[in-house]
């Protein structure tokens, strides 16, 4: 299985966070360079990641990095060789969005299905495992309370992520951004989310080059879910998991992610 790692952005949070943050000098100097997938909490937090999707069954990855030095680039690309993983770049030229950044990745994908993540979020391993094993398209959601009690992601963090919409027959409807009061009281419980953990096949990428811009300028991986949906017939299976995700957003969260990431091991 094929898998895609979204490591461009720089998290703007994190490089303007709180100075007061528990944190040794090594990871203020990654937090101030905003490349939150190399922030040491033990280790470079992305290899956790890596090392959860080599546990799920990948055994390609693909990192979208940016043009010219990139941290993540010059430090993956100086590894001896994994023994589970192969490691592989592709490069986003400009910062114009997840979907653009899933587009770069269409010469790896080379048609074969493929999980897309973000490379600030350690997901649990029985998700990722959902998705490998998932019959075409699929995005993994997130119970919203248990996002809360079984993670470091606080409430109020929680309360502005997109709501997914799914239907009777366990298929993704649409994702809801920053839903109001009233739709998400129309909603059934459990409410879930999307923490931009997903299953692809090819049709992805022709959905991805037809979106427009979103309000905030950019070509979103949202957008181009709902296309492939409404204008594509692509059927995605919403899975839903009741487990915390873990989210490196800001200074504040380094701490409580490295002690919940504290002896877990990491084979690469």
């Amino acid at each position: 299985m094929k898998a895609v790692i979204l490591a461009r952005g720089l998290g703007k949070r994190m490089r303007r966070g709180d100075e007061a943050a528990r944190l040794d000098a090594a990871q203020r100097r990654a937090a101030a360079s905003g490349v939150k997938a190399m922030i040491p909490v033990g280790r470079p937090f992305l290899d956790y990641v890596l090392s959860s999707l080599a546990d799920a069954g990948c055994r390609r990855v693909c990192l979208v990095v940016g043009p010219g030095q990139d941290p993540v680039r010059e430090h993956y690309s100086g590894l001896p060789s994994p023994s589970r993983l192969a490691i592989e770049f592709a490069v986003q030229e400009e910062p114009r969005g997840t979907a653009d950044a899933v587009a770069a990745a269409e010469a790896f994908a080379g048609g074969d299905p493929f999980l897309v993540i973000n490379s600030d979020n350690y997901y649990p391993p029985e998700a990722l495992a959902g998705l490998v094993a998932a019959d075409g398209a699929a995005v993994a959601l997130f119970e919203r309370q248990s996002l809360v009690s079984g993670g470091n992601i606080p409430a109020e963090r929680v309360s502005s992520f997109a709501v997914a919409q799914s239907d009777g027959r366990g298929l993704l409807v649409r994702i809801l951004e920053k839903p109001d009061a009233a739709t998400l009281a129309a909603l059934p419980e459990p409410i879930c989310v999307s923490m931009n953990c997903w299953r692809f096949g090819p049709t992805i990428f022709p959905a991805c080059r037809a979106i427009c811009p979103s309000v905030r300028g950019e070509l979103e991986l949202p957008d181009a879910v709902q296309y492939a949906i409404d204008v594509l017939g692509e059927r995605f299976r919403a899975l839903e998991f009741h487990a915390g995700v873990l989210d490196l957003t800001t200074r504040g969260d380094i701490a409580a992610v490295a002690a919940l990431l504290a002896g877990r091991e990491v084979q690469l």
